[in-house]
C-alpha cells in the first residue's frame, strides 16, 4: 500500500526510514512515468515538474507524518509541517525531473534530516542503477548496504568536476567568469542534471568535486551528508554576491572556493 506506507514499523530507524522512503518515492515516480506523464515548468523550460513529483512527496510527507510526528518537512513541491523536536526532514520527491521526464537514467528521490547542529542524514535512490545510499552524522555512507572507503584527498587538476550553471544567467558576469575559472583547472567537466546524483556519484570517488550556485537545501543537503560521511568536505561559500555550494575531495573544495572568489 503506497498511501503513508503502513507496513513500515514505528520503532523503524531514520536511516533505515530514508532509504525505504527514498526507494518506495522512486518507484512511485517510475510507474507513474510508465502510465504517462506530462511536465509543467515553473522557473523555466528546463524546470520542471510532473504529477509524480507531488505524488512521490505526498508518500514521503504523509508516511513521515505517521512515523515522526514530531518532527518537521521541508518539501521541494509544498510539503510542510512545523518541527516540534528540533528536526527537519528536507524532501527532493524526484531530483532531475527534466531528465526523469525525458528517460534519461540520471534522477533520483533524495531525503536528507538535519537539526540545529546541521544535517544528520541523507539518502538517494537512483532507480536506473538500483543504486541506494545513506550516509550522515556517525553513519559512514554506504553504497547498496556496502560501507565506501573514506575519499582520498586529491588536488582539482586530477579530478573531473560536475556542475552546472543556466544558460539564462550566463551573461552575469560575477557567475559566469568565476565559473569558467573554477572549471578550467579540473581534469574534466561533465554536467548531468541531478544534484543529488552528481553528489553521491561524488561520495562514491566517482566525481571528484561538485559545484553549483543557488542550490535550495533539497538539492544540496542529502548529497551533502553522503560526501561529508564519506570522508569529503561540504561547503557554501560567497563569492562576488553569490552563494555556491562545494562539495569534494578537500583539496579539490579549496581549490574550486579560491577559483570561485579570485
Amino acid at each position: 500500500m503506497d498511501d503513508h506506507l503502513t507496513d513500515l514499523p514505528t520503532d523503524i530507524d531514520d536511516a533505515t526510514l530514508a532509504l525505504e522512503l527514498t526507494r518506495r518515492a522512486a518507484e512511485l515516480a517510475s510507474r507513474m512515468r510508465g502510465e504517462g506523464l506530462s511536465g509543467e515548468s515553473k522557473t523555466s523550460i528546463s524546470d520542471l515538474v510532473t504529477a509524480a513529483d507531488h505524488a512521490a512527496e505526498d508518500l514521503v510527507a504523509g508516511t513521515l507524518a505517521r512515523l515522526r510526528p514530531d518532527d518537521g518537512i521541508v518539501g521541494e513541491e509544498g510539503a510542510e509541517a512545523v518541527s516540534r523536536s528540533g528536526r527537519t526532514w528536507v524532501i527532493d520527491p524526484v531530483d532531475g525531473t527534466y531528465n526523469f521526464l525525458s528517460g534519461l537514467g540520471t534522477w533520483c528521490s533524495a531525503l536528507a534530516l538535519r537539526d540545529a547542529s546541521g544535517i544528520l542524514l541523507g539518502a538517494v535512490h537512483q532507480p536506473s542503477v538500483g543504486e541506494a545510499w545513506v550516509g550522515g552524522r556517525d553513519l559512514p555512507t554506504s553504497l547498496n548496504g556496502r560501507p565506501l572507503d573514506e575519499l582520498a584527498d586529491l588536488p582539482l587538476a586530477e579530478v573531473a568536476m560536475a556542475t552546472y550553471l543556466h544558460p539564462g544567467v550566463l551573461h552575469v558576469d560575477t557567475l559566469r567568469e568565476p565559473w569558467l575559472a573554477a572549471i578550467s583547472g579540473a581534469a574534466t567537466v561533465r554536467m548531468f542534471g541531478s544534484g543529488s546524483c552528481d553528489l553521491a556519484a561524488v561520495a562514491g570517488g566517482r566525481i571528484g568535486v561538485w559545484a553549483q550556485q543557488s542550490v535550495p537545501e533539497w538539492d544540496w543537503l542529502p548529497g551533502a551528508a553522503l560526501v561529508t560521511a564519506a570522508g569529503g568536505r561540504a561547503e557554501q561559500v560567497e563569492a562576488h554576491g553569490h552563494t555556491w555550494s562545494v562539495a569534494g575531495r578537500p583539496t579539490a573544495v579549496e581549490q574550486v572556493i579560491a577559483a570561485l572568489r579570485g
